[in-house]
């Protein structure tokens, strides 16, 4: 997608790997958002860390020093967001330094171009990206930023210069407390050291600092020139202009207490008329000590002086981020052209509009710091990062709601998409740590996985164990089964899979429907009857059916509670419009909905769509449901709306919102979140929308999303909820699903499509897809099918396209496109 104007104020593009940490890419080209430590903080900012460049000519003459930032912009003041928020630092440096001029973005995640529109007699841009290799978790999860800028003389006079890269030392930095130029409570004994070779490397350190120091660490700042210049310590940005118009003595030494060094390399370059030239920057990071650094749910015991280590899984593969640069840069052009599969796979498909480039910036949902994984390898994950949406309760920088909280998890998909391994890592956590003797299973988890888990105690977001969580859970396991956990794995977790539906039966079940406290994502306890809750029972029935008969088990009991259930539903609860809640006499009012219109009401079905369930409930009355739900909730224009709790649709928003109560009775304290749009909701109901064939309103509700997060207000790359990259946003993956009517079952090694019409062109399409083992792209001409791995192997034996099946007799590679004949 192109970024220009007012669309670049909120962007940022977050660049790092699975549970590495990031740095964001402004929409000016400037570095924001330092999320090394893979702590949440948007507005952390190290300053001093830029590019620039000095351009020079004989004659006429010329000797320009220019910042490689376009000018900042005002921020816009949306509520709840601080993407747009411009670090005194950057302004600072731009007082010094002249911005080089306005930019212009092409980005899809996770690799952006930008062209800067500048007065000098060169053309500039550059090239940035993180490895993202779908099925290849560890080549996705390098801690590196890489940077190609490009120089082009397109005048008639040979002109020379330097271009150059600046990185203050930020070792023993916390990720939070601020940084004014170099000064930091956090900082003292910072080194910075030259390496040379074919790359001329500066290496950031600081060896006064434990081993188990929070914050020990190292950075590489590097470039792709042996005789590049080398500034290793500086303090100020005027001293780097020094730097650049000519030489300088160095610094030595350790930097003193309360402050550190900053780094810079610059290469020189000659271009003639009509001359380009490329030169590569690499920014590498390695800090191991990842501790218990969050406030988590529950009791909270005194545990003496213990930090609880957790650790980081991407620091176990090399020792320091020498070595990450040393294993990353032989590999540059394989992992760039391995992303660049990946980017131009979603540009190139026939997905309607600016749906490729939306769903492609998913991905960055699970590699933000809402994600990381333990030295053990243990997946796991908070509810998002905090945030300005979570000031009023969490604070301002961490992680929220920790942690792997299963409700908010249920509308994760695109993890299990992308790296089903990590996703399946996450189940293991439920049955071998979570899971309560009795059966039911916490809806979250308590850092490190030997602590004391949290039984029968109160926890927090709702009270007790959400049954949405637990029902989600079998759902899940089912899902990791279809995408290659296979029948072992199955087998091992069936008998806590059946502890779990009896502790549900046993505790929730009467007259096949779940009745009583249903503790769920909404952080209240449902009562009554209600199909948000129902549908994922009956979805959770018919997932535990199939996995009883892959194992050979008995499966009539869950089929007769299904049949029994799915009648029940569907005549106490479908009023002929859409399915409302009922209560029993006794029970409360607050926070319910009654005869509102609940957007998740059918979340059940959108699972079962995913998992190829069939119908749950009568599918007349499902699209039905639907289109109400579209109708009554999808709202234009939100200037006149009372916003009672969080703004995440204002002005002339288009959003869905959480609950409506279109023929009156709305209690007078209504279901919590009610007059809230979430984004990750929007996603499933629009998903299950195509998935139904109602077009128009599944699309309507993504084009409101996707205008909302256009850059503008709200950041393309950064969904808000209860804080940034709010996972629930991942249900989005079921949207790419839907729209190519894909499936994949890898029990099977069986791939379906059968795509919308708004997703072809005539007879001609394609798309990228994923599966187990590698991820390839398919595509259709005419009477043509040709599927073409693009990294691992494609391991399938039939594939579907669009009810004809086709048999295919070998694993397919990259490089060995596979061809169907209709």
């Amino acid at each position: 997608m192109h970024y220009t104007g007012d669309n670049l104020r909120h962007f940022a593009l977050p660049l790092g790997g699975v549970g590495t940490g990031t740095v964001a890419l402004a929409g000016n080209g400037a570095l924001r958002q330092w999320q090394l430590h893979n702590v949440g903080n948007h507005e952390g900012h190290v300053p001093d860390s830029f590019f620039a460049i000095r351009l020079s000519r004989v004659e006429p003459p010329l000797d320009e020093i220019r910042l490689l930032q376009g000018p900042s912009q005002q921020p816009s003041n949306t509520p709840l967001v601080t993407d747009d928020l411009v670090p005194a630092g950057e302004s600072r440096l731009q007082e010094i330094i002249q911005p080089v001029g306005l930019s212009t973005v092409t980005a899809t995640y996770p690799q952006a171009h930008v062209d800067y529109s500048t007065d000098l007699p060169v053309a500039i841009s550059l090239d940035v990206f993180n490895p993202l290799v779908p099925a290849d978790a560890a080549a996705s999860s390098l801690p590196v930023v890489a940077f190609t800028f490009t120089l082009h003389n397109p005048g008639h006079l040979a002109v020379h210069g330097k271009l150059a890269g600046a990185l203050q030392n930020s070792v023993g930095w916390d990720g939070v407390t601020p940084i004014d130029g170099v000064s930091c409570s956090a900082y003292g004994g910072n080194t910075n050291r030259v390496r040379r070779g074919d790359w001329t490397s500066l290496v950031l350190e600081n060896s006064t600092l434990p081993q188990d120091h929070p914050a020990c660490g190292q950075l590489v700042l590097a470039t792709d020139r042996a005789d590049a210049l080398v500034y290793p310590q500086w303090t100020r940005p005027e001293e780097f202009v020094a730097f650049l118009n000519g030489p300088v003595t160095p610094t030595d030494g350790a930097s003193a207490p309360g402050s550190t060094w900053n780094g810079g390399l610059a290469v020189p370059f000659h271009l003639d008329a009509g001359e380009t030239k490329q030169v590569r920057f690499l920014i590498a990071w390695h800090f191991p000590n990842r501790y218990v650094d969050f406030n988590q749910f529950g009791p909270h015991p005194e545990y003496g002086h213990s930090r609880f280590w957790l650790g980081n899984a991407y620091t176990r593969r090399t020792p320091d981020a020498v070595a990450v640069a040393d294993a990353f840069i032989p590999r540059w052009s394989e992992l760039a052209g391995l992303t660049n599969d990946w980017v131009k796979a979603f540009e190139s498909s026939s997905l309607p509009g600016e749906a490729g480039a939306r769903l492609a910036a998913l991905a960055a949902d699970v590699r933000s710091p809402t994600v990381f994984q333990t030295a053990d390898g243990d997946v796991l994950g908070f509810e998002g990062v905090l945030g300005a949406s979570t000031v009023m309760w969490g604070g301002r920088y961490g992680g929220s709601c920790p942690l792997n909280c299963t409700h908010v998890w249920n509308y994760e998909q695109t993890l299990s998409r992308l790296f089903p391994s990590l996703e399946q890592n996450m189940r293991d956590t439920e049955y071998d740590v979570m899971q309560a003797p009795e059966g039911y299973i916490p809806h979250r988890v308590r850092a490190p996985l030997y602590m004391k888990q949290l039984w029968d105690v109160v926890i927090g977001g709702p009270e007790e164990p959400a049954l949405d969580g637990m029902l989600g859970t079998v759902l899940k396991t089912y899902r990791e089964v279809r995408q290659g956990a296979g029948l072992d794995w199955l087998g091992r977790r069936w008998p806590s899979v059946v502890r779990l539906l009896d502790h549900i039966h046993g505790k929730w079940v009467r007259d096949g429907v779940l009745r009583g406290i249903q503790p769920s994502t909404h952080d209240i306890d449902l009562c009554g009857v209600n199909s948000f809750m129902g549908t994922l029972w009956l979805a959770a029935l018919r997932a535990a059916e199939e996995m009883a008969l892959l194992l050979g088990e008995d499966s009539k009991e869950y089929r007769r509670l299904f049949e029994a259930g799915s009648k029940a539903y569907d005549e106490l609860l479908f009023t002929g419009e859409y399915y409302r809640q009922i209560l029993d006499p006794d029970e409360t009012r607050d926070f319910q909905w009654g005869d509102g219109c609940l957007a998740d009401q059918l979340i059940g079905q959108w699972w079962a769509h995913q998992l190829d369930l069939g119908y749950i409930l009568p599918a007349e009355h499902v699209r039905t449901a639907l289109r109400n739900v579209v109708r009554h909730n999808l709202r234009t224009g939100f200037r006149d709306f009372d916003h009672p709790y969080r703004v995440f649709a204002d002005e002339d928003d288009t959003g869905l919102l959480m609950c409506t109560w279109p023929h009156g009775g709305r209690p007078d304290i209504p279901t919590r979140y009610c007059d809230e749009v979430w984004t990750g909701s929007e996603y499933q109901v629009a998903a299950h929308c195509l998935h139904e064939g109602l077009t128009d309103e599944g699309m309507s509700i993504l084009q409101g999303l996707w205008s909302r997060y256009d850059g503008t207000r709200r950041n393309p790359f950064n969904p808000i909820e209860c804080g940034d990259h709010y996972i629930r946003n991942a249900a989005g993956w079921s949207v790419l699903e839907a729209l190519t009517g894909y499936q994949y079952n890898a029990l099977t090694r069986t791939i379906t499509f059968a795509p919308l019409d708004l997703a072809r062109t005539d007879d001609t399409w394609g798309f990228p897809f994923t599966t187990t083992t590698g991820w390839g792209i398919i595509t259709h001409t005419g009477s043509t099918v040709t599927l073409t791995c693009k990294s691992g192997q494609l391991d399938v034996r039939t594939i579907h396209v669009d009810g004809t099946a086709y048999a295919i007799d070998a694993a397919i590679v990259p490089g060995m496109p596979h061809v169907l004949e209709k």
